[in-house]
């Protein structure tokens, strides 16, 4: 039976003399809580947590595309697509694209996730090309104009071998993948071949099809389990682990309880020895639970979301709203 631990994660600078930092980072622990398949859990000292596994949790997390992992980074959401959730036709016009791509680095988001297919509950498959179409040209200026002034970097957010190469030879830097690399076979093989860092998310079903009444036997150990296994097999074919960040996949395949749980616990993805990216901004939950039904005037409630998970010792914050969360974040840096 495999055993979990998840760190208990606390912050600032006094701290008993048997706290361990957790990633590298300024947060620190000295119990975890030892989770199982059908047993209880309980709290532990750090000194029952399995040395291999302490590594793991305790190692500073490596520069990742050349950005530090020890302070807090945020990408910006930048979706060049007709039907995106919440930002679906704004960004069409590549220079209205460059320009908002600019304006989310001036404002702190040190990478641009773009995405050419949306991946909203009940969209549906986009032709290689046509996403191709939307993303590749788009990169290359945006690539063109952050690199004068910048250390920013671009993402690609795609499950496809083809739109991945295009987007890199555009410039981006970045591949992250919605279905954790489990669409398109030849995705991982490109980004071991070409040294991308990569970002593994999970998600249950296709966008069309995956709210429709997701369940599983535990969300959070099933969610960390394919995570576990998708980073095995991208490093069977050459990705280093360091080159590999995790995202839980909040809103995919899960419904608010699901989000909530993972919320809740998200410090155990510690144990993947990657550093982990959180994705939650707009997502329906935050509107139901904040009373707010306008994906676009969710930014209170998705600050609120990403502030708890810095709290855990997450790395990356994915953002549509870059100056209202960078200024939440030097705020929360400044009382820690």
């Amino acid at each position: 039976m495999t055993i979990y631990f998840r760190p208990l994660v606390q912050q600032g600078e006094s701290r008993p003399d048997d706290a361990m930092p957790l990633a590298g980072g300024t947060c620190w622990f000295t119990h975890a809580e030892r989770l199982g398949r059908n047993v209880s859990s309980r709290i532990v000292a750090n000194s029952e947590i399995p040395t291999p596994l302490l590594e793991r949790l305790t190692t500073p997390r490596v520069d990742f595309a050349g950005l530090p992992l020890d302070v807090p980074q945020l990408m910006g959401i930048l979706n060049v697509t007709p039907d995106s959730f919440s930002d679906g036709g704004q960004h069409n016009d590549p220079q209205t694209a460059v320009q908002v791509a600019l304006d989310m680095v001036r404002s702190g988001a040190l990478i641009i996730d773009i995405g050419g297919e949306s991946t909203r509950p009940g969209a549906v498959l986009v032709d290689e090309n046509e996403e191709i179409g939307r993303t590749a040209p788009v990169i290359a200026q945006i690539v063109a104009e952050i690199r004068a002034e910048t250390s920013a970097v671009v993402s690609i957010d795609t499950r496809k071998a083809r739109v991945a190469q295009a987007a890199l030879a555009a410039g981006a830097e970045i591949v992250n993948d919605v279905s954790g690399f489990s669409y398109d076979r030849a995705l991982a093989p490109l980004c071991a071949a070409s040294n991308t860092p990569v970002c593994i998310m999970h998600s249950r079903g296709d966008p069309a099809t995956m709210q429709n009444d997701p369940s599983y036997d535990n969300v959070l150990l099933d969610v960390y389990d394919f995570l576990q296994t998708q980073i095995d097999t991208l490093v069977r074919v050459g990705v280093p682990r360091m080159r590999i960040m995790v995202d839980p996949g909040i809103g995919f395949g899960k419904t608010q309880d699901h989000n909530l749980t993972l919320l809740q616990n998200i410090s155990l993805f510690h144990g993947l020895g990657c550093a982990i990216l959180l994705g939650a901004s707009r997502k329906r939950f935050i509107g139901t639970i904040g009373r707010e039904p306008r994906a676009d005037a969710r930014a209170p409630g998705s600050i609120a979301v990403a502030l708890a998970a810095l709290a855990q010792g997450v790395q990356v914050i994915r953002v549509h709203d870059v100056a209202e969360t960078a200024q939440a974040v030097r705020l929360w840096r400044a009382v820690q």
